[in-house]
Parts: C-alpha cells; sequence; structure tokens
C-alpha cells in the first residue's frame, strides 16, 4: 500500500463526517431561507471549515504522491473542487463511502457493491442538484423552481428522463446543473441496466448450468451400471446361465 492510499484510507471516515456537515450546511439556508441570521452564520462557518479540510486532505495527498505533478493530472476534479468555491459542493461524493456499510447485508459480490454505489449516488444527484439549482434560480425573474419542493422534484423528473416541463431552470448556472444531473441521470441508469442485464445472464447460466450437471450425472450413473454388467457377464463366462437380475 502506497503512502496515498494509507492516507486516504485513514482520512475516508473523517473526511465523510465532514461532508456530511458540508451537506447539511449548504442545505439548511436554501430550504429555509428565513433562518435566523445566526443559523446562517453558523452554516457559513461549517461549509469554510468544511471546506478547508477538503483543501489540506488534497494537499496532504499530492505531497504523498511519488510523482506529484502526474497525481495531480490524474485528479483534475478534486484540484477544481478545492480551488473554485462554486465547485464545492462536487466534493460531496465522498459521501459515497458511507454505502460500504451496506456490505454487512450480504451483498459482498460486485454487483451487489454496483447497485448499493448506484442507489446512493442517484440519491445524492438527486439532493445536491435539487439544492444547487433552488439556489440559483430563487429570486429570478420568471423562475419556475422557487423552493427546495420546486427543486426537489425537478431532480427527480430529470433523473428519471421524465421531464415533464412543468419545472425548468431559466438562468445560466441552474442550466449548468441541469446538464449535470441529466448526464449523471443517464450514467446510472446505464450501470443499474447493465447490472440487471448482467443478474439475469447469470441466472440463466446458473439454470443451464444445473441442468448439464444433472444430466452429466445421469450419463455417468448408467455407464457404472453398464460396466458392472459388463463385469457380471465377463466373470460368468460365456456358457453361464443369463443371471436372474442384475444388481
Amino acid at each position: 500500500m502506497t503512502r496515498v492510499e494509507r492516507w486516504e484510507a485513514r482520512s475516508e471516515w473523517p473526511l465523510t463526517a465532514a461532508a456530511f456537515a458540508f451537506l447539511v450546511a449548504y442545505a439548511v439556508p436554501i430550504v429555509d431561507p428565513a433562518v435566523s441570521d445566526t443559523a446562517q452564520r453558523l452554516c457559513a462557518v461549517v461549509v469554510w471549515v468544511t471546506w478547508g479540510l477538503f483543501v489540506v486532505d488534497f494537499a496532504a495527498r499530492v505531497l504523498l504522491a511519488d510523482r506529484r505533478w502526474r497525481y495531480i493530472g490524474h485528479h483534475v476534479l478534486d484540484l477544481a473542487v478545492v480551488a473554485l468555491p462554486l465547485l464545492r459542493p462536487l466534493r460531496l461524493v465522498r459521501l459515497a463511502a458511507l454505502v460500504s456499510v451496506l456490505n454487512r447485508t450480504g451483498a459482498r459480490q460486485l454487483r451487489g457493491k454496483v447497485v448499493g454505489y448506484a442507489v446512493a449516488g442517484a440519491t445524492l444527484l438527486v439532493v445536491v442538484g435539487a439544492l444547487a439549482v433552488t439556489q440559483a434560480e430563487r429570486g429570478h425573474a420568471g423562475a419556475t423552481i422557487t423552493g427546495f419542493g420546486d427543486g426537489l422534484w425537478w431532480a427527480i423528473t430529470t433523473i428519471t428522463t421524465v421531464g415533464y416541463g412543468d419545472t425548468y431552470p431559466v438562468t445560466a448556472t441552474g442550466r449548468f446543473v441541469a446538464a449535470a444531473v441529466m448526464i449523471g441521470g443517464i450514467a446510472l441508469l446505464g450501470v443499474i441496466t447493465a447490472t440487471l442485464a448482467s443478474w439475469l445472464v447469470q441466472r440463466v447460466d446458473e439454470t443451464t448450468t444445473a441442468q448439464q450437471a444433472a444430466t452429466r450425472a445421469q450419463v455417468d450413473d448408467l455407464a457404472a451400471e453398464v460396466r458392472a454388467l459388463r463385469e457380471l457377464l465377463t466373470q460368468r463366462g460365456p456358457t453361464s446361465d443369463p443371471p436372474d437380475s442384475l444388481p
């Protein structure tokens, strides 16, 4: 295990907790715009503190990497998330680490993990998309998304490719969020479809394999009986009376 991997293993859960705190602090002022000034300031402090933790995490991983510039080149999104405050919500993908607890319920195969991550990813994408589009659209002229409820409804209809058209973004930022939700929804749908198809193929293969095994067992039993009959006939010789019965 490399130094970067050891750091990631040790920091995964603390950063997951920080990401969860960031999510709550980011969501509270958007879900309830009438929240007190003290609560808003507290949420702002939590957002900046957690963002600082993410900056420290990325800096530590770069310093521990054997080839630092190559590591940065392979983690451009992480760099953008810590460098551009506008993209800070993208750092919430670390919450996907929480899905690892699903392994305790028996989903130890790769397929079970993929389904778990897909479900958690879809939920996270809907919530973050709803928060982001609500923040971008609220208060603008002609906006159809004026509250978190509208944003949540829009995110669900968008990620499922239903798209009723009753709510839609009118700002440039809102449309950028919409594009991200659309792309993410298509990717998750593809993962779920491929996983389901793989499961069906495996079930058919297991049934076919079981049938083939049963047929081979029957053929082996028949061959054993034929061999036993030949041995019995050989022992009795050509002039012996035919046996009354065979074992």
